[in-house]
């Protein structure tokens, strides 16, 4: 009888640790949302916990390492000379800058940040810089002026200043979803201010689908009408345009998009670029720099690629409409309409 009922204890304490274990692993979809760097942010991933603390550290430490709209950030030190050593995130930003300034010619180009001020689209106030002002600053801007030796960044000019805001966005993407696979996540969706990456399922088990939106110019008004939807799994997308950060002065558009070779604000008939790449920080870069690029050069560098896919929407100024055009890699993504 006392074996009978130790035996009838044990399984019952058995079967209480494997029920706890079992709860415990059980994943189920999270969602949160929020604002960073003045933009919206929308988290959806399954996990056996809330891993909300863990996104929270991650856009706080990006923000104290390569925001240089926070005067505490390390960028915004490196900025002013106060320091020359770098972190792992700015390191690793600094690398993938390199990698797509030499892949588009210079198009994309972080140390235009000098520029972005003169135009007023920075953190200081600007209007409409002179010839000769523009000149001055392009003395101070290019990747050739910077480098890294070990964890020091080397300036060929005190001057140089960087920013990452065209990247940064996509960077933390990634560092998030880096941090979801580490906590087993097989499935994600992370969007912060358009730029998402993407693994696996939804909920709902189908595949991750993202609406890019059609641009529109009006100045005091954001509007979210779908162009298109695509499949995203295991990779991003990024949109870079010139249709939401613009104003006119003197009777000139003037965009966000700054043309590191010539100093110019580029505000042209190529109103939006997408970018679907294996990481978001790529597809975000590349976003930017394909803008720089204008709609001719973009056609004819990403037409053969099957590494990126590229769709840009250009306005006919003739007739007054929306021309879209994508490389194959770009237009095996969209998903059908239903």
């Amino acid at each position: 009888m006392m074996n009978k009922r130790y035996v009838a204890v044990l399984v019952a304490l058995l079967v209480a640790v494997v029920v706890m274990f079992v709860g415990r692993d059980r994943k189920r979809y999270f969602s949160h949302e929020g604002v960073v760097w003045t933009t919206d942010y929308h988290i959806t991933y399954e996990a056996s916990r809330d891993l909300g603390d863990s996104i929270q550290r991650i856009l706080g430490e990006l923000d104290m390492s390569v925001s240089p709209y926070n005067k505490s950030s390390l960028l915004t030190a490196l900025n002013a000379g106060d320091t020359s050593l770098v972190d792992n995130h700015i390191r690793r930003l600094l690398i993938t800058s390199r990698e797509v300034n030499s892949g588009s010619g210079g198009a994309y180009d972080p140390t235009v940040m000098p520029l972005v001020n003169a135009w007023g689209f920075g953190y200081k106030n600007g209007t409409m810089p002179t010839r000769t002002q523009l000149d001055s600053i392009l003395h101070f801007v290019g990747m050739d002026k910077v480098s890294l030796r070990g964890d020091t960044l080397v300036k060929r000019d005190h001057r140089v200043m960087l920013d990452f805001s065209s990247i940064a966005k996509g960077y933390a993407c990634d560092e998030i979803a880096r941090m979801l696979q580490r906590n087993g996540a097989r499935n994600w969706l992370v969007e912060i201010g358009g730029e998402v990456a993407a693994r696996g399922v939804n909920s709902r088990g189908t595949p991750w689908q993202v609406s890019v939106d059609l641009p529109d110019e009006e100045e005091d008004a954001v509007s979210h009408q779908s162009a298109m939807v695509l499949t995203l799994d295991s990779s991003a997308v990024a949109t870079s345009g010139n249709y939401r950060k613009w104003r006119v002065e003197q009777g000139n558009k003037l965009s966000h998009i700054i043309d590191p070779h010539t100093g110019d604000s580029r505000s042209g008939t190529l109103l939006s670029v997408t970018v679907i790449a294996g990481d978001c920080m790529t597809a975000d870069a590349w976003a930017t720099a394909c803008m720089v690029m204008g709609e001719k050069q973009v056609k004819t560098m990403m037409q053969p690629r099957s590494d990126l896919g590229v769709m840009t929407i250009s306005a006919d100024t003739v007739s007054g409409t929306l021309v879209v055009w994508s490389n194959a890699a770009f237009a095996a993504r969209v998903t059908p309409a239903q």
